[in-house]
């Protein structure tokens, strides 16, 4: 914070209120620019100057009953979301949606605010804030200054509760689990046990379809079809690798025994030309290794499964009669994946060892 910005931080330019004292910098600062009323009193601001800074043309804005922007201008994300913690009280922590974005994830939900408060806590939620009442407060919360977020296992679990849509679920746990620096099924089945029972039907169901491979909703659609079909079941979005380590691809259901993979070939994802090249490259690939690909569009995948079943059907018992194909496939579900490979390797050549 530059000079300047603590001259304007300390009100010298709100006519005759009297300056802000000056030791409020520090505090101003880690919270945004925003302050509560109990904090302003504590620092020997009275009431008559907060409601001078408050008056039409001054120097503060309220964001919520009892909490103020020291600045004018359109109130930002952070300074919102500090104001909700400065609105729920001490050891207040954000989570759900917010607090997963935070994490770098996308997430179905509005913008409220959900925020965590010890069970004994009374405060009610107001405006865009959402109390969640818990005896489990987290202790791992990550910040920016003096904002609190619960760790991402915790934000994710609490915004997958409050879902209505099990393809908002599976997208947001796909992501949690999928995504670089995520969590674990581990973690998240055990965030799933010591939580509420409110919500934890979709979390379940999201969660073991996930955990299985199915990402989304043309894929949850192409795994029902599969299901009940005569079809043998399939891996969901296993990385498949040639003996030599080198990637192929991750098809969104892989039959091993017949060298057969079939693709949801949604065309929300075509959208820019490098993300179609990058799907016809992944299906040369494959196709150059001797895999079978079948691909589907979404909307096309309930209406047009006799046909679609009548395709598969063929294409895997074609490749049955064949030798298998020289593919690892690594599970979805597995977290290591060169160890995974390397004992698959060695199981291998101990294998052709012997055959020879």
């Amino acid at each position: 914070m530059n000079d300047h910005t603590k001259i304007m931080l300390l009100g010298s330019h709100d006519g005759d209120a009297d300056p802000l004292p000056e030791r409020l910098s520090d505090l101003l600062e880690s919270q945004f620019n925003v302050i509560s009323r109990k904090q302003a009193v504590r620092y020997g601001i009275t009431e008559s100057a907060i409601r001078h800074r408050l008056r039409p043309g001054g120097a503060w804005q309220k964001i919520l009953p009892g909490v103020y922007s020291v600045e004018t201008g359109t109130v930002t994300s952070a300074q919102r979301h500090m104001a909700a913690l400065l609105h729920a009280g001490k050891n207040a922590v954000i989570t759900g949606p917010v607090a997963v974005r935070y994490h770098h994830r996308n997430c179905a939900g509005g913008n409220d605010v959900e925020v965590l408060v010890p069970a004994e806590c009374r405060v009610k939620g107001l405006g865009y804030v959402r109390i969640r009442r818990t005896e489990r407060m987290p202790d791992d919360v990550r910040a920016i200054r003096s904002i609190r977020y619960a760790p991402l296992v915790r934000a994710a679990a609490d915004a997958t509760r409050a879902m209505l849509k099990p393809e908002d679920a599976r997208t947001l746990l796909s992501e949690v689990l999928h995504k670089g620096g995520g969590c674990t099924v581990a973690e998240l089945t055990a965030e799933l046990d010591a939580g509420p029972s409110a919500g934890s039907g979709l979390l379940r169901a999201a969660l073991v379809e996930v955990s299985s491979g199915v990402r989304s909703e043309g894929e949850h659609d192409l795994k029902t079809c599969i299901t009940r079909s005569v079809l043998p079941e399939p891996m969901y979005n296993p990385r498949l690798f040639l003996p030599d380590g080198t990637f192929l691809a991750i098809p969104d259901a892989w039959w091993p025994g017949a060298g057969v993979a079939a693709e949801v070939d949604s065309l929300e994802h075509h959208i820019l030309v490098k993300d179609h090249e990058a799907t016809v490259a992944r299906r040369n690939r494959m196709e150059a290794a001797g895999i079978r690909v079948l691909q589907f569009l979404p909307k096309d995948i309930k209406p047009g499964w006799p046909v679609h079943l009548q395709d598969l059907k063929a294409a895997i018992e074609h490749g049955m009669e064949r030798a298998p194909l020289p593919v690892i496939a690594v599970p979805a579900s597995v977290t290591d994946v060169q160890t995974f490979l390397r004992t698959k390797l060695s199981d291998r050549n101990s294998a052709l060892a012997k055959a020879s």
